[in-house]
């Protein structure tokens, strides 16, 4: 079983879920079963995927649940965009998540492809 807390893309994931939860705070109440649930959703999906597929015996299922949680996370940063261009964020709270939320793709992405790419050249896939 694998430790999620070792990993630099959960502790990115969570620090974007959290940091999406106090933006989120002061959105239009009106928007509370919308947009603010949606992205908060969304954000809380990406560390919870990966802390599911660490739980996996396999590799296979590894992956998976760490292309829901790259998944989760373009929506997220698509959702945080809109929220911004719908005036639920100033521009310093849009760029902190932003920032956040990229590097958190980004290190996602770079773990996918390192447990995906030993995989791939495996005489038995």
């Amino acid at each position: 079983m694998r430790d999620p807390r070792k990993l630099r893309a959960f502790e990115l994931a969570d620090q974007f879920a959290l940091l999406v939860y106090k933006q989120t705070m002061a959105f239009p109440r009106e928007e509370q079963f919308g947009l603010t649930s949606q992205v908060r959703r969304a954000a809380v999906s990406i560390p919870s995927n990966i802390v599911e597929g660490c739980a996996r015996a396999t590799n296979a299922d590894y992956l998976r649940f760490l292309d829901i949680a790259y998944g989760s996370s373009s929506e997220a940063n698509y959702q945080v965009s809109l929220a911004y261009r719908l005036g639920f964020l100033d521009i310093d709270k849009y760029n902190e998540l932003q920032v956040l939320g990229s590097e958190t793709a980004r290190v996602l992405a770079g773990l996918i492809r390192s447990v995906r790419s030993p995989a791939e050249n495996s005489p038995n896939t």
